[in-house]
């Protein structure tokens, strides 16, 4: 199951907790093609179907069926630049 940073929780939770959000809210990884490069991440109300719940550190991600074995023995990290925007990084544990 994919891990997440403490600092990636922080982020992941700043995001859900925006006031357009309704509680639950959470951040989902998915991919068009499957493939790492092209993985995307946003901010999602609900979980899709098909999707696997990741809730760890208080930060709910969804993960798209699609990357669900791609990110199984990966960690989500976060960077936050001097301009308050964050980028998500996927690492080997």
């Amino acid at each position: 199951m994919l891990a997440v940073t403490e600092q990636a929780a922080t982020v992941i939770r700043a995001i859900a907790d925006r006031p357009e959000l309704p509680e639950g809210a959470g951040l989902r990884i998915a991919s068009d093609t499957g493939a790492p490069e092209d993985l995307s991440v946003a901010a999602a109300a609900t979980p899709e179907d098909a999707d696997q719940v990741v809730d760890e550190k208080g930060a709910r991600i969804f993960v798209d069926s699609s990357v669900v074995a791609l990110l199984d023995d990966k960690v989500l990290d976060a960077r936050v630049d001097d301009g308050g925007s964050a980028e998500f990084l996927v690492s080997a544990r």
